[in-house]
């Protein structure tokens, strides 16, 4: 089953990171954030994955091409037959990557649509390149399958970026609760989709979280699979601290890989 993953975003609101490369390039941990994602579904079982490029694309194919000489030992032989031979493996061996350049300023319904001809044929997971949770995708997966419709959507409950305070009449705090979890649900990302759902995507400027998915809940087609865990995205600078101290004290939910 393929995983199509976003990665054309310009993130701007990252300005201090992205200047000179995309999103999901920005490291945690000393790897990109999109390297986490990749590691995280291929846990799962889920090894084969579609790139949707776009601002700074480059950055992410020489990433790949450049994968095997930048993650093992070689020899390399000089001349006009050279050659390289690796020494050792990594984590990532046996993982698939189709890097397609899906246009700088393409929405990402676009950007789905535009890599239509490798995930037509079956069902198939997306997500976003800038966010991380853990989520059991093979829960995810299962509940798609079970309920039949055409998409799944993971849902979690946002959390307050402020102090809520509680009070009495004269300004009494009653109760304090830092950043507690809003009422509703909202996108995650982490979804299961069926070709179908293509059907419903228009042009370049067609953004998935708008019609298209709008328009699978309105023909009932559309279901989510709520997740009371870890989630969070890279959306700001702060946010990236903020990810990168838990990576470094050995707080990250999402590793869950040797």
């Amino acid at each position: 089953m393929k995983t199509v993953i976003l990665c054309g975003g310009l993130g701007t609101r990252l300005r201090e990171e992205t200047e000179y490369r995309p999103k999901p390039m920005v490291e945690i941990g000393g790897r990109p954030i999109l390297w986490h994602i990749m590691k995280y579904y291929a846990h799962h079982g889920f090894t084969d994955f579609v790139l949707c490029l776009g601002y700074k694309g480059q950055v992410i194919k020489e990433y790949f091409l450049n994968y095997e000489a930048m993650n093992n030992d070689f020899t390399l032989r000089l001349g006009s037959r050279d050659e390289v031979t690796y020494h050792g493996a990594h984590g990532e061996d046996g993982l698939t990557v189709t890097l397609s350049d899906t246009g700088l300023n393409t929405m990402t319904g676009g950007r789905v649509k535009r890599v239509a001809r490798y995930v037509r044929d079956a069902t198939f997971m997306m997500t976003y390149g800038d966010g991380l949770a853990d989520v059991d995708l093979r829960r995810v997966l299962a509940f798609h399958r079970k309920h039949g419709r055409l998409a799944t959507v993971t849902s979690v409950r946002p959390v307050s970026r402020f102090g809520v305070l509680q009070t009495d009449t004269g300004g009494l705090v009653l109760e304090f609760a830092e950043k507690p979890n809003t009422e509703g649900w909202i996108n995650a990302g982490f979804m299961v989709l069926e070709p179908g759902v293509l059907d419903y995507i228009g042009d370049d400027d067609c953004a998935l979280e708008r019609e298209p998915l709008e328009r699978l809940a309105k023909d009932g087609q559309l279901m989510t699979y709520r997740h009371e865990g870890f989630f969070f995205a890279m959306d700001t600078y702060r946010e990236y601290l903020h990810l990168n101290q838990l990576w470094d004290e050995g707080q990250a939910p999402w590793r869950v890989w040797e």
